[in-house]
């Protein structure tokens, strides 16, 4: 199911220097934040949370998982040099698994990483704000990639209806409206963190732990499975 020239091919183009670099931007500026909100107003618990939670979960995660979903796929399949790839002895559901895990690893490190240094940087880990955090753009860095990878196979527009969908439902709606928190990956992932961590009232979710772990792994297992039928039709739209 993993295929390591696939995935040194994704990695290779998810870590160019261009996309690099986007890529590093918003961690630095949570960091670069972090410092200065240290400074300025000391080691604040409520502070610590609010500015990973509003900062570094509803807007950064998203926007990551949606450069390294989208990337590890959509530009192959625009430029059409996915067929190359399909050509070979590889089965579908082997391209798009190694794919997935490229792009989760890619958004682990790009989200959860700076996610623990900012939190240390805020207020020390005091509560376990930094851990709690880590652990939910961690269980977050799964569901998106895989749905962002989803939408890179089905979509030529993927990037633009993916910064929608992190921008306006994640950060806006899933953290502002009442009804809608119940379907963000946001508050699934806060439900993991809370659990694990322990972080008392600076980790809520309104989603049950139950609840976010099934959803987690549903929306998961369903978008990397759709995602593997797409690009096998695809492959049967090219040989025809």
């Amino acid at each position: 199911m993993y295929d390591p020239t696939v995935a040194r091919l994704t990695y290779r183009a998810l870590l160019g220097r261009r996309r690099a670099l986007i890529l590093g931007a918003l961690p630095l500026l949570l960091i670069a934040i972090s410092l200065v909100v240290r400074a300025l107003a000391g080691a604040d618990d409520q502070t610590a949370s609010d500015l990973l939670g509003g900062l570094a979960l509803a807007t950064m995660v998203p926007i990551i998982g949606v450069i390294a979903g989208t990337g590890a796929i959509g530009p192959e399949i625009d430029d059409g040099s996915v067929v190359y790839l399909l050509s070979k002895p590889i089965k579908r559901p082997t391209i798009i698994f190694t794919k997935l895990i490229v792009a989760i690893a890619v958004t682990m490190v790009f989200s959860a990483v700076p996610t623990l240094v900012a939190g240390f940087i805020l207020n020390g880990n005091g509560q376990q704000i930094a851990v709690a955090y880590t652990v939910a753009a961690l269980v977050a860095s799964i569901a998106y990639a895989a749905l962002f990878l989803l939408l890179g196979t089905v979509s030529r527009h993927a990037v633009v209806f993916g910064l929608v969908y992190a921008l306006v439902w994640e950060a806006l709606f899933g953290s502002l409206v009442p009804g809608a928190r119940t379907l963000s990956v946001q508050q699934w992932s806060l439900a993991v963190a809370h659990e694990v961590a322990d972080a008392g009232n600076f980790v809520t979710s309104d989603v049950g732990l139950t609840t976010a772990t099934v959803l987690l792994a549903a929306v998961t297992v369903l978008a990397t499975w759709y995602a593997g039928q797409k690009l096998r039709s695809l492959t049967l739209a090219g040989e025809e």
